[in-house]
């Protein structure tokens, strides 16, 4: 690990991501009770070794853009930044945290403490199989989540909370259900793969 005690982890962007291969979306306001439809844009960039930055946002009003930093241990990587890993497993536990916090706040749900303890159990062959001349593969095995609270409200308010955070929870959404997703592979200006599933 690095000597530095802390991370260059990210800091406000000067500019909102542009992408060059697809258009972003406008945001458009919802009349309740349609639900409101929204994304995130992300452009990521390679640096030297393991090194990447990448600016995202959300188009909701009021989000700035974030220019984020990532790398990895060493060998491959400086530790000069979170891996990938780390911003995903904490993505999810914040997104939950979000969505509990706010639901207490409008159920006016009392919660003298509220933390969250998450596990995440991942499988990589990278540092074993490439050596030998194969493929490289990985899994999220498991997401494993404890929610810890202190309230003087009944246990059935309580469960109530979390079923109506785990049911709002975009990351948890995604985890728990098969969802579209599309690759695109751009080699020189020219696609020569397209993905989906």
């Amino acid at each position: 690990m690095t000597e530095l005690k802390s991370f260059h982890v990210g800091e406000r962007a000067d500019t909102t991501p542009a992408p060059s291969q697809y258009e972003a979306g406008p945001f458009k306001k919802s009349r309740p009770p349609e639900p409101l439809h929204f994304e995130v844009n992300l452009i990521a960039e390679a640096h030297g070794r393991q090194k990447k930055s990448g600016v995202v946002q959300v188009n909701i009003p009021g989000f700035s853009p974030v220019k984020l930093f990532c790398d990895e241990q060493p060998p491959v990587g400086d530790d000069t930044a979170p891996p990938p890993l780390a911003f995903f497993a904490a993505g999810i536990g914040f997104c939950l945290m979000t969505h509990l916090t706010d639901i207490l706040t409008a159920r006016k749900i009392q919660v003298d403490s509220l933390r969250l303890e998450q596990r995440i159990r991942f499988m990589t062959n990278l540092g074993t199989m490439r050596t030998l001349g194969h493929t490289t593969e990985g899994q999220c095995e498991k997401v494993e989540t404890h929610v810890i609270i202190e309230s003087p409200e009944s246990e059935e308010k309580i469960r109530a909370l979390l079923d109506e955070a785990e049911g709002a929870c975009m990351a948890h959404h995604a985890l728990r259900n098969p969802i579209p997703w599309s690759t695109r592979l751009v080699y020189n200006e020219k696609e020569i793969e397209s993905r989906e599933g």
